[in-house]
């Protein structure tokens, strides 16, 4: 394990290094009009600011509530969730903030900044729907108070929201244009100069089970990772079992974790809905902080499909990338909870609802797996949780979609999802279907049919025995898409803007639709 010394020394030269990294232009900081902007900028950067001020007024009422309820184990972590989504509020507010303020500067986005901007406050209100419902079940009254009070956030930021003009980058009807024109943001262009091909011998900090590195826990290398730094971060994870809640927080920048292989590298828990612990607060591993990538690491829940909600991995990482990486867990596996996410080449597995959230989220060349749960229980790989018109969605791009081989030995049901939300969005296209797939394709939300004229079940292109549509559901949200500029609006390009961030990772993918 690494001395205090060692602790000391790293930690200055971490942040001499981020000192004079070149976070901020020196460019004029006029506040002009922006074209993205319907309102002067001094009464956008006031809303927000008083908008930041009202976080700040609920959170300590929110805080004096929390005490009074120690006792009431669910109830307590119910609120104790809702001051950790309150603080990222608040983190998402500075953000829009910032670069509003600056906006010559260098600041942390897409340089696309009503996408940006629509992202991170769309974001605010998906942490005040996540408080909420992580009081279904306790105290109505309590319920009902908090609502009071989140209600006062909710129509701040929706006002904000109508501020910011819709993105005008679109795909044609040929599908040939898409967003993201290629041209990275200042501050993505210093650190496109360190692309993340990176070997394990370039890594910041050496974590190792077996005591052969700096330290033999996660937790105390991610104590080291300095605050809003435009630099990679780089973990390398040696291979081991490393039994750990991992967090990293929300000022924790462009962490990297890398790891020894899919079922070399694991990081395991067994937090779950039936031993108290909220879904929010379930997760192995918790990422906050923007631009974190994690290449070659297996995270997993192993509570068992007997525990019911149980998350292996948690991401509220705007611009993120999980690469060849494995989500093993039951119900509830992988929560996509907002942003901008994208996964490549990894391996998901699970049982209800099992990539689920309200997150932008693309999965391409991914390996999908259904698993054996409870008896009679049947299996819904996605649950998405968009729960207005916002531009979010889940994308499933040349994927395999199929279920583990105890699963076609049981009389288990496997659908490609259920509408988790009123206004939930799921795609599939250019994937493979196994027949282990329920024709119908998709589930109704606790078998009623409430929304599914307001949702988006979209299918494109896919292939295999499961992707014959003639005995779909016949919903007036489900639909085929035939048209490639309606599915290109799905990829890559659009969806999360990656031809503006994702070359900067040095991580391959596809823009479109490649035909």
């Amino acid at each position: 394990m690494a001395s205090s010394s060692f602790k000391f020394i790293f930690s200055i030269l971490v942040t001499i290094l981020c000192l004079y990294s070149p976070l901020v232009n020196s460019g004029s900081s006029e506040l002009l009009q922006p074209e993205y902007l319907k309102v002067p900028v001094s009464d956008f950067l006031s809303s927000l600011k008083s908008t930041i001020d009202t976080v700040r007024n609920v959170t300590s009422r929110v805080s004096e509530l929390h005490s009074n309820f120690s006792n009431d184990l669910r109830l307590s972590n119910a609120i104790s969730d809702c001051l950790d989504l309150l603080d990222l509020s608040a983190e998402e507010l500075d953000w829009t903030f910032s670069a509003s303020q600056k906006p010559n500067g260098i600041h942390y986005g897409t340089g696309e900044r009503a996408s940006d901007f629509r992202t991170w406050l769309n974001g605010v209100l998906v942490n005040q729907e996540t408080c909420l419902e992580g009081f279904d079940g306790n105290n109505s009254k309590i319920k009902s108070l908090m609502q009071r009070r989140l209600n006062q956030i909710t129509s701040s930021v929706t006002n904000i929201l109508h501020m910011v003009h819709p993105s005008t980058n679109s795909t044609s009807k040929n599908g040939r244009k898409l967003i993201g024109r290629g041209e990275f943001p200042s501050w993505l262009k210093h650190r496109a100069r360190k692309l993340i091909q990176t070997h394990i011998n370039t890594a910041n900090v050496v974590v190792a089970a077996d005591g052969t590195g700096n330290f033999t826990s996660i937790n105390e290398a991610i104590a080291l990772v300095p605050e809003r730094c435009s630099d990679w971060f780089v973990i390398y994870i040696k291979k081991g079992v490393y039994k750990e809640y991992v967090e990293v927080g929300k000022r924790q920048w462009n962490v990297v974790l890398i790891g020894d292989g899919i079922d070399a590298t694991v990081i395991s828990g067994n937090r779950n809905w039936a031993d108290g612990f909220k879904t929010f607060a379930s997760a192995t591993v918790r990422v906050l902080g923007p631009g974190f990538i994690a290449r070659d690491i297996t995270f997993e829940n192993t509570a068992g499909p007997e525990k019911y909600q149980a998350v292996a991995f948690r991401s509220t990482s705007d611009l993120s990338v999980l690469h060849r990486c494995a989500f093993r867990g039951y119900q509830d596996t992988l929560y996509a909870h907002s942003l901008r996410q994208f996964y490549k080449e990894c391996l998901i597995a699970g049982t209800v609802d099992f990539i689920f959230g309200r997150a932008s989220a693309v999965f391409q060349n991914c390996q999908i797996l259904a698993r054996k749960g409870l008896p009679k229980q049947r299996n819904t790989i996605t649950a998405n949780g968009r729960n207005s018109s916002d531009e979010s969605a889940f994308s499933i791009q040349f994927s395999n979609i199929s279920v583990e081989p105890d699963v076609l030995e049981s009389s288990i049901e496997t659908y490609l999802g259920r509408p988790w939300k009123s206004y939930s969005r799921t795609v599939i296209m250019q994937s493979n279907i196994s027949s282990a797939i329920h024709p119908r394709g998709w589930l109704e939300w606790n078998e009623t049919t409430e929304a599914i004229d307001t949702i988006f079940c979209g299918e494109f292109k896919n292939y295999g025995p499961g992707a014959n549509l003639v005995n779909r559901v016949k919903w007036p949200g489900f639909h085929e898409i035939v048209e490639p500029y309606i599915a290109n609006n799905f990829t890559v390009a659009q969806l999360i803007l990656g031809n503006s961030w994702l070359p900067t990772t040095g991580i391959k993918y596809t823009a479109g639709l490649d035909f």
